[in-house]
């Protein structure tokens, strides 16, 4: 391994889901096997983090200041899923069984962890939690101490400004200490379908 292959290495293992083996294979592919992909890889990042930034209605991810999802005027907007991160709406939406907006935190409340109500995406939801349209809120978060927590101080906190709102949780069929992430869709089906007032 040169200084250069290793560093590069090092980096790789640095992305979810690439161990030390992984990220060896990625970089002697790209930079060995096929180089010529390399330039549009390269090419494709530096257009991805121009261009990509945050909804500033909802936090996922957008090319413009709002997201498709929240574009879309056929979407419910009485009802909003909160969600952990990105890849727990997505994996919402590839159930095809919510039909409304979301919202995304960004993270979960986690004390050991040094993660308080400041690093999460909650002034935004605040201000969404304000107009006279949203009556539901979906608490879509992962079923571990974290997950409570955080369903626990946004109960607390942030929907307790607002009485009417009805407050439900997703957990059906969801195994303790899982996430969203990594339910197929019948079973995110069945969790959304048997939703229970949380609060």
């Amino acid at each position: 391994m040169t200084p250069a292959l290793e560093n590069l290495q090092a980096i790789l293992k640095k992305l979810p889901g690439l161990g030390y083996r992984s990220a060896e294979r990625v970089a002697l592919h790209l930079l060995l096997e096929e180089p010529e992909t390399l330039p549009k890889l390269v090419e494709a990042l530096e257009s991805a983090a121009a261009q990509t930034r945050r909804c500033t209605r909802c936090g996922h991810i957008a090319e413009t200041e709002l997201c498709s999802i929240c574009l879309d005027d056929k979407r419910d907007q009485s009802t909003i899923c909160i969600v952990e991160r990105i890849p727990d709406l997505i994996a919402m939406e590839r159930s095809g069984a919510y039909r409304g907006c979301y919202h995304v935190l960004h993270g979960k409340l986690s004390p050991v962890l040094g993660v308080g109500p400041e690093h999460l995406n909650l002034k935004s939801l605040a201000d969404r939690l304000q107009s006279d349209e949203v009556d539901e809120v979906v608490l879509a978060l992962s079923n571990d101490v974290e997950g409570e927590a955080t369903c626990h101080f946004l109960t607390e906190e942030v929907f307790a400004q607002n009485p009417a709102l009805r407050v439900s949780r997703i957990g059906f069929g969801l195994p303790s200490g899982g996430g969203v992430l990594y339910a197929d869709s019948v079973t995110l089906q069945s969790a959304l379908e048997a939703r229970r007032k949380y609060s």
